[in-house]
């Protein structure tokens, strides 16, 4: 077992469990006091089949009274109907500010718990249990929630720490190839922004890796949430440096949102670094060698490196829908060198159009 914590203005706010069973995910929510209290388990169709029936059972002695939630599984149930139904059956259940809230399964079900967290009787306790890959690395952790809104993503949110996140690496064993792939997206991204060493750690064992061998695996995982830890705890609200997390995102979102969410938020992300990438080459920070082995990284991990889009202006045209607009002006993150990202605000339409074209099949 591994544990990280995470700390606010100093203070210890919660912990980051990693393991390779759920065994010890009652003891880890009991320290909560939660005897005394309700839980109900939010998950969707698929994860409900693999897991839900386990975690239940386990936390079920630990808790006054255990529910849950199922909603079908997909990036289009990330929506405030979703939400609503889920105030629903808490409301009908009683549920009060004591009570508690469970995410177990991916992005979009920690994503969509932890808004419903955020907003119920104006915010109650919520922990997360992520089963995929990406929300084991990113969405778990730093209490960002949100859901999605007209086929905008994450335009409706809260931030909304959770109390605890506990990870069982063994879940990765059931996961669809697409979705691991999706999952090492956010992983390269967190080398190409902060630490050189583990972009090139990863390069080395991306076969070990991508035959999910769970030592190599969580110690991946580990020096992921590092990353986002150190990040998060710097600003945890993103007014500064957390925006560094949002490498790849701006394209990113955008050619996610065009192609209508079919396309995996981590490959998205993927391309969009890549093209985020290019543009950092374009402006002389990065060689035409570092461009050859990220595309050799990303080709190991099974990421895209082109994508098909019929309307490119399509594109640039939704970025300024962006979330991360700051007072219209496009945060953009690029990399100074690997291992070393920065803001910045002058990308032109130009240069996007560009790194696009890099993009592009």
């Amino acid at each position: 077992m591994d544990r990280l914590c995470v700390h606010l203005e100093g203070n210890p706010i919660y912990s980051i469990i990693l393991d390779q069973s759920f065994g010890g995910l009652a003891a880890e929510v009991e320290k909560l006091g939660t005897q005394r209290r309700k839980l109900c388990i939010v998950t969707d169709s698929n994860v409900a089949d693999l897991y839900l029936d386990e975690v239940r059972r386990l936390l079920s002695p630990i808790c006054r009274q255990v529910d849950s939630f199922v909603f079908p599984a997909g990036e289009e149930q990330k929506n405030l109907d979703t939400v609503r139904k889920l105030y629903q059956v808490l409301i009908q259940k009683e549920y009060d500010r004591n009570d508690m809230l469970a995410a177990l399964g991916g992005g979009v079900t920690g994503d969509l718990c932890g808004f419903a967290a955020a907003t119920y009787l104006r915010g109650i306790s919520f922990i997360q249990i992520p089963t995929t890959l990406l929300a084991q690395v990113d969405s778990s952790i730093g209490g960002k929630t949100g859901v999605d809104f007209d086929s905008y993503k994450n335009m409706v949110g809260a931030f909304h720490m959770p109390k605890l996140v506990y990870t069982n690496v063994k879940t990765l064993l059931t996961l669809p190839d697409d979705q691991f792939i999706s999952g090492m997206g956010e992983v390269v991204k967190h080398g190409l922004i902060r630490n050189e060493e583990y972009y090139r750690w990863l390069a080395e064992n991306a076969d070990a890796i991508m035959e999910r061998k769970l030592s190599l695996c969580q110690k991946m995982i580990l020096e992921s949430n590092r990353i986002k830890r150190d990040v998060v705890e710097q600003d945890p609200t993103e007014k500064g440096q957390r925006a560094l997390l949002n490498f790849g995102h701006t394209l990113g979102h955008a050619i996610e949102k065009k192609k209508d969410f079919s396309m995996a938020h981590g490959c998205c992300v993927a391309v969009g670094f890549l093209a985020a990438a290019r543009i950092s080459q374009m402006r002389g920070f990065l060689t035409e060698a570092d461009m050859e082995e990220l595309r050799n990284v990303m080709k190991n991990f099974g990421l895209p490196l082109t994508v098909e889009i019929p309307d490119a202006a399509e594109v640039l045209d939704a970025v300024k829908h962006d979330k991360k607009m700051d007072s219209g002006v496009i945060k953009f993150i690029l990399l100074k060198k690997v291992g070393e990202a920065y803001v910045d605000r002058t990308v032109s339409r130009e240069e996007m159009e560009a790194g696009l074209d890099y993009i592009l099949a």
